[in-house]
């Protein structure tokens, strides 16, 4: 599964956010998986999109036929738009699905790893921090994806705030210490989104 990361700065937010519900127009179009997103709690004028699509391929076709007519109802309402794709490597908690149901908070992080530290990178987000993710109550479902670059996204919903609050407050330090988080990543980029269910589409 390929994922699809977009982030920008919004300049006219209605004309936005009535650009964003033509994308509906999605539905239909083959490999499309679903597509979600909303606005950043730290920074009231970023948006986050998150598209998934079953492969490349399919992806590829898309923006050959379709990207432009529905992109075109968007057209000056935001600037600094940041792209990244990037492929599924495994689930935080089993049986990731790209739903956005009992969802209100996206969590992402973005890493850039350090080449010789990538293998344990990956390792220890498989061992200490998926199953310390999956067992929080609060998280719904998450990804781990990977791009070119040694680059790495970490995805993961959460039924609330409140709920990934708890998380946190329950000792990310101390994973970050058992980890060696810090050994292995030249550079971290985060955000929380909170959702705009009207954004969403799936079948």
């Amino acid at each position: 599964m390929l994922v699809k990361w977009i982030r920008c700065t919004v300049t006219d937010r209605h004309g936005f956010e009535r650009g964003q519900r033509k994308w509906a127009g999605l539905l239909g179009e083959p490999g499309f998986r679903g597509q979600g997103g909303g606005w950043s709690r730290v920074l009231p004028h970023v948006a986050h999109v998150f598209a998934f699509w079953e492969s490349r391929s399919f992806y590829d076709s898309f923006m050959a036929r379709s990207q432009d007519r529905l992109a075109s109802g968007q057209t000056g309402t935001f600037r600094d738009a940041q792209v990244k794709l990037f492929d599924h490597r495994f689930d935080v908690k089993t049986g990731f699905e790209p739903l956005f149901t009992g969802v209100d908070v996206v969590r992402v992080a973005h890493c850039k790893v350090r080449a010789e530290r990538v293998e344990h990178y990956a390792q220890m987000q498989e061992k200490v921090w998926n199953p310390a993710m999956a067992g929080s109550p609060g998280m719904v479902r998450g990804l781990f994806g990977e791009a070119p670059g040694n680059e790495f996204l970490v995805m993961s919903m959460w039924q609330s705030e409140a709920e990934r609050g708890k998380y946190r407050t329950e000792g990310v330090e101390r994973l970050l210490l058992r980890a060696q988080t810090e050994d292995d990543v030249a550079a971290l980029a985060g955000d929380v989104v909170h959702l705009e269910p009207s954004w969403t589409v799936s079948d």
